[in-house]
């Protein structure tokens, strides 16, 4: 499991990857298991995470700390998880302020992002046959169902950060379905990214220990689709990052609102419109070109970073 070939720099490269995931995971809409794709980690990371195991268990026993540390090649994994945790600790409050600001031009770059990310991800397959093409049509339907979907507003019981981080976590590492936006789905979203500001320990700690128990289950159960149907299994993967664009269109109109447990009025379903009836129906400038302008710098830079990864 071990790659003894890593060094310093690779290691700090790693770190910034990590990081990359942990800033996407912090938005609804973008998958940090995209950002590990795309650089080139994620086969790689879902090998570790599958490695914890029982196994990794008994070699500590008998061979003690350093040979199951090498197993389950421990030094990747803590490099990635640094970046990624302390990406999302400190890019919460930005991403917050940015989100409740700068709307359209946030949904603007990262639709291109996610573009970018579909536009790789198809390059992976070799042949688009019937099969692949039917898989792709069906993880964009998914998506796009999911996508489509109004946030609700849960009652943050104890209990329920530690079942969300197990079922957000599964959608962290699949590159296309935000964890984030299920964490919107689940109405705890606003809840984690306020433990996580004000720094409440105990609700972080049981958060973090339900996006362990998820990753060692579901990391398994991925595994296993990438090694035994690859291609129809990028397809899907394919078709989650085209169904979620969906979600990141950045121009919209609110439907309906509900009234969150803090008193404030949230949008409960939106519609996806052109920029020409964004000025009639929400009375709002559409910034058209700057949006466009920041949706082809998230294309190029997901390119670019493709490129780099190359190298």
């Amino acid at each position: 499991m071990t790659h003894k070939s890593d060094s310093i720099k690779d290691y700090i490269f790693l770190f910034l990857k990590g990081a990359g995931m942990g800033a996407a995971d912090v938005v609804p809409g973008v998958s940090g298991g995209t950002i590990a794709f795309i650089t080139g980690i994620y086969a790689r990371f879902l090998a570790a995470i599958k490695s914890v195991n029982l196994e990794a268990l008994q070699l500590l026993r008998k061979e003690g700390y350093k040979a199951s540390w090498q197993y389950i090649d421990g030094t990747f994994l803590f490099t990635v998880f640094a970046g990624l945790i302390t990406s999302a600790a400190s890019l919460a409050k930005v991403i917050t302020y940015l989100l409740a600001h700068h709307q359209l031009l946030v949904w603007s770059f990262f639709f291109g992002l996610i573009l970018a990310s579909f536009i790789y991800i198809a390059k992976q397959i070799d042949q688009w046959r019937s099969s692949a093409i039917a898989s792709c049509t069906v993880g964009a339907v998914i998506a796009y169902a999911i996508t489509s979907l109004a946030p609700v507003e849960a009652q943050p019981h104890t209990w329920l950060y530690f079942v969300s981080g197990a079922v957000a976590v599964c959608a962290m590492i699949l590159p296309g379905i935000s964890g984030s936006f299920i964490l919107l789905l689940l109405g705890m979203y606003g809840h984690v990214l306020s433990a996580i500001t004000n720094k409440e320990l105990s609700l972080i700690a049981l958060f973090l220990l339900g996006c362990v128990v998820g990753l060692m289950l579901f990391s398994r159960f991925l595994s296993w689709l990438l090694n035994q149907y690859q291609q129809i299994t990028f397809a899907l993967l394919a078709g989650f990052l085209l169904g979620s664009l969906n979600l990141l269109w950045p121009w919209k109109s609110v439907v309906s609102t509900y009234i969150n447990s803090s008193g404030v009025e949230k949008p409960l379903m939106q519609k996806n419109i052109f920029p020409t009836e964004y000025v009639n129906l929400v009375g709002h400038d559409p910034q058209t070109w700057l949006c466009i302008g920041l949706a082809l710098c998230g294309l190029l830079l997901i390119l670019g970073i493709e490129k780099l990864s190359d190298k």
